[in-house]
């Protein structure tokens, strides 16, 4: 259905049905892998995958995986001066 080769390094990310629950799936060379994570306050933001699938890059994977809001980035500072 996605078209995509589960051998090929690919990770494939589900979201559970009330959006606390995330699971990754991928082929490590030997077997498969499963990571899951229950997040104890708040959802995780998902996207809208209009084919069926989407890309994401490790940076926004990772911040998809710490709760935060990986489409709209915000810095939590703010330098004083450069240089």
């Amino acid at each position: 259905m996605l078209k995509l080769d589960p051998f090929a390094g690919h990770m494939f990310v589900f979201r559970g049905r009330r959006g606390d629950l995330i699971k990754i799936i991928w082929w490590d060379g030997q077997g498969a892998c499963l990571f899951s994570k229950r997040l104890e306050k708040g959802r995780f933001v998902w996207p809208s995958a209009k084919e069926g699938k989407i890309a994401l890059t490790p940076a926004q994977l990772a911040m998809l995986l710490e709760g935060i809001d990986w489409r709209l980035p915000r810095r939590s500072w703010t330098p004083l001066k450069a240089g």
